[in-house]
């Protein structure tokens, strides 16, 4: 935890603030997000029916999956902690005439407010940036519904998730800055679904998603050594 209590790292939040300014910039810094957000979207609308639901997306950053949701017709409140990425993520929004609520506010202390308040709440590439995932696993759960849906995404911790993140993504190709991912904080699948289990939530499904510097959008795939989703419903 921080100073503050926040299930979250200074420096992660400094760093990521630091990309606002070109956070919808498709060939800038963060686009390896531009090319995972279609697959995410795929994999999140082939289960769950995204007309009228009041989804929450935590870690939305500059609103890239909140607006998908959004066009989707999902009602969505996005929440992130760096206050930058919300201006951006807010003025992106208006400029599409998105009707998107977004918040400065911790998962825990939404899960305070607003218990079982959403039927969908999604978590893409938040879980292995911060300091207690097990905690943010736990309040996910709480702002869920019963019969709601979590939708996640991380890296596994393995060894060719370091050779294509770090040494490949980061150090080689510069696809992301230097420092944006550390490998103990990489989450194996069996680690992410004890979590969800123990917090009362049923696993439902998983894939990997792959992508390549040269292609235009990330697909999915079974292997789930690198980049993967999953799927868990809270039970009723």
């Amino acid at each position: 935890m921080s100073a503050t209590g926040a299930n979250a790292d200074p420096a992660e939040l400094a760093r990521f603030a630091s990309l606002a300014a070109r956070w919808w910039d498709p060939e800038g810094p963060l686009k390896p997000l531009h090319a995972l957000n279609p697959a995410r979207l795929a994999f999140i609308r082939e289960r769950v029916p995204l007309a009228g639901i009041d989804a929450c997306d935590v870690g939305c950053g500059g609103g890239l999956l909140a607006e998908a949701l959004a066009a989707e017709g999902a009602r969505v409140l996005g929440i992130d902690l760096a206050r930058e990425t919300l201006e951006v993520a807010r003025l992106h929004a208006l400029e599409r005439g998105l009707p998107i609520e977004y918040r400065e506010v911790a998962a825990e202390r939404l899960a305070e407010e607003r218990p079982q308040a959403f039927g969908l709440v999604s978590c893409m590439e938040l879980i292995e940036h911060v300091p207690d995932p097990a905690s943010l696993i736990r309040a996910l759960a709480a702002l869920l519904a019963p019969g709601g849906e979590l939708f996640l995404s991380t890296i596994a911790r393995t060894p060719r998730a370091f050779l294509h993140a770090i040494l490949v993504g980061e150090h080689l190709l510069r696809l992301l800055p230097v420092g944006t991912h550390r490998y103990e904080r990489f989450v194996r699948p069996s680690e992410l679904c004890a979590w969800l289990r123990a917090a009362g939530l049923e696993v439902v499904s998983l894939s990997g998603i792959e992508w390549r510097p040269w292609w235009p959008e990330a697909r999915l795939v079974p292997d789930l050594s690198v980049n993967y989703l999953v799927h868990a419903r809270k039970k009723r």
